[in-house]
């Protein structure tokens, strides 16, 4: 049990249409969130190119937390981030998601953020000689 599910999910393969459209995977982030259950409080997109390689970085700010996509057209790579705490599974925001865009092939890690044991967070263990 933890507080949080974090998805890192490598999207490889994507079509270059897709890695353009800032638009079009700002809002099927959304959707796909909202679908999942997720109460969306805000979104944002930022379109490179002239100074950097084609691509975008999107957000949505959840309550439960946030999605967020890094795209790298030249490449046909999005890099996606799916966040969530409470009920909201970042799976299902995953799987409406590729049922709204072709995100091409897919590497899936998952993060469990601040496990708990007994109802209350883990404390890190430091390393010795390691002081943060």
């Amino acid at each position: 049990m933890s507080k949080g599910k974090h998805l890192l999910i490598d999207c490889r393969n994507v079509p270059r249409e897709t890695c353009l459209d800032d638009g079009g995977v700002l809002a099927a982030m959304a959707r796909s969130a909202t679908r999942a259950g997720a109460n969306v409080i805000s979104q944002v997109r930022y379109r490179f190119g002239q100074d950097s390689p084609p691509g975008f970085t999107a957000v949505v700010l959840l309550d439960e937390s946030h999605c967020s996509a890094h795209t790298y057209a030249d490449l046909g790579l999005i890099a996606l981030d799916l966040f969530t705490c409470g009920s909201t599974d970042p799976l299902d925001v995953l799987q409406y998601l590729q049922e709204d865009l072709d995100l091409g092939d897919i590497v899936v890690r998952q993060v469990s953020r601040f496990p708990l044991e007994g109802g209350t967070p883990l404390e890190p263990a430091l390393a010795a000689g390691n002081q943060c």
